[in-house]
């Protein structure tokens, strides 16, 4: 097994997908069978990187996934590779035959240079093996102003995110919109949004309500912390409670 990487040292999460798929009634579990066992590797021969796959515990018909690149160029020429060659055109029939609409798709970058998904060295199961992951990431997506991401994400280093770790939960990363261009317009993005997205895992669900719990607790997170998030963004943040499938990566 390869040494791990930091967030700096790891150049393939530089450019984040988190996508979210709408999916047909009770199809997801047919999804996740397909995608762990044959989208996985063919996806990170090409030099992406998928980093993980997640049920949505508020929906059963979401599938979510995050998907890592080197930058915006070698995200195109990876994409182009995938979707035009075999491993694709011998799956996209059932794979598509799953969803409603996969267009839900944020494009984000690191908020700084040693905040994006650090590569743990853990190794990734072997296909086919037995779901048997308990842990949890959630995903918190704050809504903001165009031109507003650099000075929030100043706010969430100095101010949220100690808050987060006293409080027990691991911050896996913290992201913000990139703004360029979308360069494989075959797959759509969500554009014209300006956001800020932080992932962090527990060891459990129980383990997450009792972090909720300790911050509810708190009269300074509460009168602080929560008003200036609030006054910070434009609408309610986003919360997505997300377990891993077997193959993921994180949490």
């Amino acid at each position: 097994m390869s040494e791990p990487l930091t967030a700096t040292d790891d150049p393939t999460n530089a450019i984040v997908e988190l996508r979210r798929y709408r999916l047909r009634p009770n199809t997801r579990e047919t999804l996740i069978d397909l995608f762990d066992r044959e989208f996985i590797e063919p996806q990170e021969a090409q030099g992406m990187s998928v980093m993980g796959q997640f049920r949505d515990l508020d929906d059963p018909d979401s599938f979510v996934w995050l998907r890592g690149f080197r930058d915006m160029p070698s995200r195109a020429a990876a994409l182009n590779s995938f979707y035009t060659g075999p491993v694709w055109a011998a799956h996209r029939e059932q794979a598509n035959g799953t969803m409603i609409n996969s267009d839900n798709v944020l494009l984000l970058r690191p908020a700084s240079p040693d905040t994006g998904f650090a590569r743990s060295g853990v190794t990734r199961a072997a296909s086919g093996a037995a779901d048997v992951r308990r842990g949890l990431v959630v995903a918190t997506i704050c809504y903001l102003a165009p031109r507003t991401d650099d000075a929030f994400a100043v706010f969430f280093e100095a101010v949220v995110r100690p808050y987060l770790e006293q409080t027990s939960a691991t911050v896996l990363a913290a992201l913000v919109t990139e703004q360029s261009p979308n360069t494989f317009p075959r797959l759509p993005v969500r554009e014209g949004e300006t956001v800020f997205v932080w992932f962090s895992a527990f060891p459990s669900l129980a383990a997450y309500e009792t972090h909720l719990a300790e911050l509810a607790h708190s009269e300074t997170w509460i009168t602080e912390v929560v008003s200036e998030m609030e006054r910070r963004t434009w609408r309610q943040n986003e919360v997505l409670r997300l377990t891993p499938t077997a193959r993921s990566l994180l949490p």
